[in-house]
């Protein structure tokens, strides 16, 4: 019997739908049909009270501020509206899918769309538009020359997709794809649709020859495939031509100091009350410098701010919360750990490589990190003292892992460092390599956060009492990832596992050699990636294992047989030290207007799984009214 991944239903009548209120003329004029006929035939009805949160009204504007122009993409995961998603358990669960059919061999995926529902232009959307893009995109080599995504892959072989009618389409593979959802589900989805009725015209199977030349031209890209892949990304959030699904739609150009984002009129989400989702009408983007956000925010002039916000500006937050009409709230960090050190597995210097790789010395540098002292001058002791591990949150919290090697024991640091024959120093009483060379490890970082910098200071202060000396170099993060990519990287500061609360569902990605961005093992990761086209094979037994436990977690079809992998895999890393934690769950301000209603006072604020708001469901955001009745809200100045 196969196993359906479907929500709760909630009552609901179409007939009770209530009208947002900046729609009403333009329904009246005809321009647009009433919200009845805009919302799905079955509509994803939230029940906000069983949430414990409270209905709302329609209206408004919310402002935000991002560093850079292409930071509008960042709406395309706040708004998180998913083929699946994960709700505030951490569960997966249908979005803009009615539901998921999975076969019980784990092989066969029947993703069920919603009956009229439409995109954000009117236009409906159906299975077209995931046929379009697999058999137009992602099998076409011109727009795909890698081939599709590697979710899409298994065992080496692609999907078979059966397209039944315009709600039902099956993907069936010769073994179980336990990635398929997820991925789906990711800050950064696997979008396996596009607009059709709209990027045919770019697409050289389907357009008119010249008109295609002329788009081509005017674009100034370089053949027809470099101008619809850039006309259907529906991530990046920066062409506001392109129809999306999402909350909100952008109507300004690319590369702008401010976007304004309006609210989708064909959303697929409705309240109980009949409320079409999202609440708030408007939502602007404005780009400012990293370093004046806090100073913005303090007066004001954002009406929900987590980005560039850190726990050193909480004080000044706190303090100006009166004159700036908004609640500073304290969240916690959803990374595995808030900063954390990845000692480069497959750097290029052979000698620091041995000793990379033996056990005794990443122990060593663990135990030789005062985390109390990092958590007490950056977060006022208000953060966990912690090892690389996963959090309460996540069904494979344990206690012992997360307090591995995490001890500050300078004595037994000094022992192992002994024991591994590193006893010669210099006159400074630096340890000596075998070969002679001081012992100065260079920790690359973005420095893009005051905690990571003042974090790895306090690291060096510790160090240095083992005979090591500490050294941090700041690169621009695109540099960084190059050079450690290619094997030139000592170690990295970077955060913690995105994922800090892994559920048995989730990719286990991070923990195994299989990607060139994990700082541990870049070389392995390309290995793998590349199919051993580059990099280097993984030759350590630990590596070796999680590898298997990874291909392990990608063949089985139980919880319970994905969760033994998980556990083991968390083992592994616990007792390896393969990247070494400092703190988590550390506290992390929140910016938001004190009228605007369903922001949680506590919450995890994490990439993935979560996508930052995007869990705690932003659509659901409201305003309250003034004693006079009329609607608070964010204005420009």
């Amino acid at each position: 019997m196969a196993m359906m991944l479907a929500t709760a239903l909630v009552p609901f009548s179409a007939g009770a739908t209530i009208e947002t209120p900046d729609l009403v003329e333009t329904v009246s004029e005809g321009k647009l049909p009433p919200v009845g006929a805009r919302l799905p035939d079955e509509p994803k009805v939230v029940d906000l009270r069983a949430k414990g949160r409270k209905p709302g009204v329609h209206g408004g504007l919310v402002r935000m501020f991002v560093t850079r122009a292409k930071d509008v993409r960042y709406m395309a995961a706040w708004g998180y509206a998913r083929l699946v998603g994960y709700n505030e358990d951490y569960e997966l669960e249908p979005d803009i899918l009615k539901a998921v059919e999975i076969s019980p061999d784990g092989r066969s995926y029947t993703l069920v769309l919603r009956q009229g529902h439409r995109w954000s232009d009117g236009h409906p959307f159906t299975t077209e538009d995931l046929r379009y893009w697999w058999e137009d995109v992602a099998l076409n080599e011109e727009l795909s020359p890698s081939g599709p995504p590697v979710e899409m892959i298994v065992g080496g072989a692609l999907p078979e997709v059966e397209v039944i009618d315009e709600t039902r389409i099956t993907y069936t593979w010769p073994a179980p794809n336990p990635r398929f959802l997820p991925a789906l589900a990711q800050a950064r989805p696997l979008y396996i649709y596009r607009p059709a009725h709209y990027v045919k015209q770019f697409h050289a199977d389907f357009a008119d020859p010249d008109a295609l030349a002329k788009h081509v031209e005017g674009s100034k890209a370089r053949n027809w495939a470099q101008l619809h892949n850039g006309m259907d990304d529906l991530y990046k959030f920066d062409n506001p031509e392109l129809p999306v699904l999402q909350p909100w739609m952008n109507t300004s150009d690319r590369n702008n100091q401010r976007y304004v984002l309006q609210r989708n009129p064909y959303y697929h989400r409705v309240d109980t009350s009949g409320r079409q989702l999202p609440y708030i009408d408007t939502v602007e983007l404005e780009v400012a410098a990293g370093g004046l956000i806090p100073a913005k925010a303090t007066l004001g002039e954002a009406d929900l701010q987590v980005r560039s916000l850190g726990f050193s500006d909480a004080p000044v937050l706190k303090k100006n919360e009166a004159s700036g009409g908004y609640e500073t709230h304290l969240w916690r960090s959803g990374t595995a750990s808030e900063v954390a050190i990845y000692p480069n597995l497959t750097y290029a210097d052979p000698v620091w490589r041995d000793v990379f790789r033996d056990l005794r010395f990443r122990r060593a540098l663990s135990l030789a990190i005062s985390r109390k002292a990092i958590n007490k001058v950056l977060y006022f002791g208000l953060a966990k003292e912690r090892a690389l591990a996963a959090l309460e949150e996540s069904p494979f919290f344990d206690a012992e892992a997360a307090h591995a090697w995490a001890d500050f024991d300078l004595d037994e640091a000094n022992r192992l460092l002994d024991e591994m024959g590193l006893t010669e120093r210099n006159a400074a009483g630096i340890r000596l390599l075998p070969d002679g060379r001081p012992m100065e490890i260079v920790i690359e970082t973005a420095g893009e956060r005051r905690e990571e910098t003042d974090a790895l200071q306090i690291v060096g202060e510790t160090w240095k009492q083992v005979g090591i000396r500490l050294l941090v170099k700041t690169l621009d993060r695109d540099i960084l990832r190059n050079r450690a990519y290619a094997g030139l990287s000592m170690m990295v500061a970077w955060y913690g596992w995105n994922n800090g609360v892994p559920t048995p569902d989730a990719p286990p990605f991070e923990l195994a050699p299989v990607d060139q961005a994990n700082f541990t093992w870049p070389r392995w990761g390309q290995y793998y990636q590349t199919k051993g086209a580059a990099g280097e094979a993984p030759d350590m037994p630990a590596a070796i294992r999680l590898l298997e436990l990874f291909e392990l977690w990608s063949t089985v079809t139980t919880d319970a047989e994905r969760g033994a992998a998980w556990r083991e895999m968390l083992a592994i890393h616990a007792d390896q030290v393969l990247a070494i934690g400092t703190v988590s769950r550390a506290p992390l301000p929140v910016v938001a207007n004190n009228h605007l209603r369903n922001v949680p006072g506590e919450a995890l604020y994490a990439w993935d799984p979560g996508a930052q708001l995007g869990i705690h469901r932003i659509d659901e955001f409201w305003y309250d009214a003034h004693e006079d009745g009329s609607l608070a809200q964010g204005t420009r100045q």
